[in-house]
Parts: structure tokens; sequence; C-alpha cells
């Protein structure tokens, strides 16, 4: 299960409001309408979508692309999930502090 959203414009990790009737399902692909910044920055007013509606609305800003035709960069970048929830508790420590960690 997903936990957390990257936004597509600078990469911030996001999350769903707790109050929102989506908070428990965390579909793969949302739109939301603000952010709210508490303890974490959530997404207020989501919608879950299906990714191909936005190369069907949004041409200008979305297109499919074929992946054969990818440059070698963009062939080597990962997406890194924000963290796993299953694994130990080291998830909560940033990368400089779990590197620190480990040195001891």
């Amino acid at each position: 299960p997903q936990e957390g959203y990257k936004t597509v414009v600078d990469g911030t990790n996001v999350y769903i409001h707790p109050s929102s009737s989506l908070f428990s399902r965390q579909p793969d692909w949302v739109l939301y309408h603000e952010l709210v910044l508490t303890t974490r920055e959530y997404m207020r007013e989501v919608t879950q979508i299906d990714p191909k509606w936005l190369v069907e609305f949004a041409p200008t800003y979305f297109k499919f692309s074929d992946p054969t035709q990818l440059s070698k960069q963009k062939k080597q970048q990962k997406i890194e999930p924000l963290y796993n929830k299953y694994a130990d508790e080291d998830w909560k420590l940033s990368k400089i502090l779990l590197e620190a960690k480990n040195n001891y």
C-alpha cells in the first residue's frame, strides 16, 4: 500500500488529509485543490483520477511518451517510495541521520 504522494511540479511529499473519504483508500493517482501544512503537508479536496485523463483533458501539460524513445538519463531515474511502512522504524530518519546512525 502507498503512503503519501509526490507533487508533479516540485516533488514535494504530500498526504491525503485524515478528514478525506479517500484517506483509508490511498488511490494511486489523485488531484487536489489545496495544501494545508500542519504536522505534514496535507492535500484537501482530493479526487481519485485515472492518469489517462490528464493526457485527454490537459494535453498542453501531459502527453504519452514512447518508452523506447526515453533518454538514457530518464531511463535511469528511479522513483523512491516515501517509506516502506512494513520495514524497520528507520524510515522516520532523514538519510543523513540514518547514515550517522549506521556509522556508530
